[in-house]
């Protein structure tokens, strides 16, 4: 979680940006579709009950993704509604 919040801050132009939320081209094998990296990062938020805001939104504000990533409680649970202040 701390590196993705370190790579959603940087800029679109940044391929390590581009390869968190690209899509991969041209046509994918046959069975389940690949899990990208985004897909394990929602999966963690769903966790901490989180699992539906814009995380990328979140982590340009580097005190709330540390607060969401380390949890603000001793038992780690994280309220998101105040992220959304």
């Amino acid at each position: 979680m701390r590196w993705a919040g370190h790579v959603a801050r940087m800029g679109e132009e940044r391929g390590v940006y581009r390869v968190l939320v690209g899509k991969p081209e041209g046509k994918r094998p046959l069975g389940r579709p690949r899990c990208r990296w985004v897909d394990n990062i929602r999966t963690d938020l769903q966790e901490v009950g989180c699992g539906y805001m814009d995380w990328i939104g979140l982590a340009q504000y580097r005190d709330r993704w540390r607060t969401l990533e380390c949890g603000n409680e001793p038992t780690g649970s994280v309220k998101c509604g105040e992220f959304l202040d």
